[in-house]
Parts: C-alpha cells; structure tokens; sequence
C-alpha cells in the first residue's frame, strides 16, 4: 500500500509536510473548501526549510531532498 500524497486530498490542517514532487507549491490547494480559499500565493519552503502562507497561516514544512534545479 502506497502513502497518498497529502497534496493529492483537500487538506484543512494547518501545518503540512512537501517534497520536491509537490513544488511549485502554492497556497490554496487545488480542491480546498470555498471557505478556506484566499488569493493564491506561491510558496518556497525549500529556502528555509518551511514557508508559512501569508494570508492564511498555513505552515508547509519540507521534507527529503533538494529539487536538482536548487
């Protein structure tokens, strides 16, 4: 059995694990209830580590392995 992907699924936690294959990452996700949908921001949480969204606090902590292109 295969772990989903957490980007894959509509997600309302506040903090979430990336990896490479989920960049570019921007916030909102594809799929996210109407009510949690804010202007979308592109996010680079493989500068620091992690990259918190402006509009709606949701952090994104990366994971794994650089992309090859950083």
């Amino acid at each position: 059995m295969s772990t989903p992907n957490p980007l894959e699924t509509v997600r309302t936690e506040r903090e979430l694990t990336v990896r490479a294959e989920d960049l570019p990452l921007h916030c909102p996700l594809p799929g996210e209830p109407v009510n949690l949908l804010h202007p979308r921001v592109f996010l680079d949480p493989t500068a620091e580590g992690e990259a918190v969204c402006p509009y709606c606090s949701r952090r994104f902590r990366f994971e794994g392995p650089l992309p090859k292109h950083h």
